[in-house]
């Protein structure tokens, strides 16, 4: 009878629109015991142990990387998160882990700013961006910490927060401190590779961290404060390249990601609106409400008029404003599809931004590149004069 009862709710629509607690208290006793859900459903004698077509219906995303208690590898973020030891899975899936798009929206802003920063027809600083891609997972990790531990009451109400590994009890507070402690530890490691001017700057961000996750209790404001936090690559990308800002171009780069960061998280808080509203949190998608899509457009205004001050400053060519073009199709049409009434398209169209911050990137390195193609035009011109 509860198999039946579990199976009714597990539903992948019940299990978006309306997880109880009970039944969220439920499967982490499943986690514990089991190592995670898929072995768990996979015992001989549940009802779950079904035939291979009923679990690829019925179970993708729980049993990713698993077949009935034999483990088989999968490169997607899901998979490695589910081949880890059992003890270890909570911790990766605290810091989110399994779900890389916080970490790629944390790092794309910081390749901008390195590629804008690369002298004329160079490459970006391969050394720089692979310390801020481990920079960005690190610092990605403890934000999620941080967020969980100041939100475990308020997960445990949320149907999609409420199996989160501080609010299932998965993990205790202290246990979360001690993690937490350890990501921060390995992210001042990073920080301590470059120089003195980044690692002032990184360390101002820390208090933007630590207090963003408490803004949507009193403002509705709160992924504003988000867009200051997760840009902060867009001052500290350049200044770890050339040893300071030029704030001519990184202070419009650093406003179009904040403007960038208000479009995509409003999407995506229209996923938690109602439950939201029953715990007595605040968002941009609560104050915006139907004129969400007239306020989008004009931070897609502010963030485009940014990325052009940006790359005229840097001296930036056709590429990169042929980027930038690409950039505001690209959210042109999110805001006129998103449905901010389904959740599921909500998702969809939050996610789609990680290939909006790649374009973005990649027109920057062209456009530099570019840069090369034109000096050696004018030294031909001006060869070809004095000849």
């Amino acid at each position: 009878m509860m198999s039946t009862r579990l199976l009714t709710l597990l539903e992948p629509h019940a299990l978006k629109r309306g997880l109880p607690q009970i039944c969220a208290a439920h499967l982490s006793s499943l986690r514990r015991q089991h190592g995670n859900l898929a072995t768990a459903f996979c015992q001989p004698g549940s009802c779950f142990n079904k035939s291979d077509d009923h679990k690829q219906r019925i179970w993708p995303p729980l049993l990713a990387g698993h077949n009935c208690g034999r483990r088989f590898f999968s490169l997607t973020p899901a998979g490695i998160v589910n081949a880890a030891p059992a003890s270890v899975q909570p911790y990766l899936r605290l810091m989110r882990l399994d779900k890389p798009i916080g970490t790629w929206l944390l790092y794309l802003p910081c390749t901008w700013s390195i590629g804008l920063a690369a002298d004329p027809g160079c490459l970006p600083d391969l050394r720089m961006l692979a310390l801020f891609g481990v920079g960005a997972l690190l610092m990605r990790g403890a934000g999620c910490t941080i967020n969980d531990m100041w939100d475990k009451d308020f997960d445990v109400k949320v149907s999609r927060t409420a199996t989160r590994p501080i609010a299932s009890g998965e993990i205790t507070p202290f246990q979360a401190l001690v993690f937490l402690g350890g990501q921060l530890s390995l992210a001042l490691g990073v920080l301590l590779c470059l120089n003195y001017y980044s690692i002032a700057l990184g360390a101002a961000s820390l208090s933007l961290v630590v207090t963003y996750p408490l803004m949507k209790r009193f403002t509705y404001w709160p992924q504003f404060v988000l867009g200051l936090t997760f840009n902060w690559g867009a001052l500290l990308g350049w200044s770890a390249v050339k040893g300071s800002c030029d704030w001519s171009v990184c202070l419009p780069l650093y406003v179009s990601g904040v403007m960038w960061t208000l479009i995509y998280d409003t999407i995506y808080a229209h996923q938690d609106k109602d439950d939201d509203l029953k715990v007595g949190v605040k968002s941009t998608a609560l104050r915006f409400q139907e004129n969400t899509k007239l306020w989008l457009s004009g931070f897609t205004g502010a963030m485009l008029s940014g990325l052009v001050l940006a790359g005229a400053n840097a001296d930036q060519t056709l590429p990169y404003y042929c980027a930038v073009s690409a950039v505001a199709i690209h959210l042109a049409h999110q805001i006129y599809a998103v449905d901010i009434n389904r959740p599921e398209d909500c998702w969809k169209k939050f996610a789609s931004n990680r290939n909006l911050g790649l374009l973005l990137f990649l027109g920057i390195v062209t456009g530099n590149l570019w840069k090369k193609r034109n000096v050696h035009q004018c030294e031909t011109q001006l060869n070809s004069i004095s000849n």
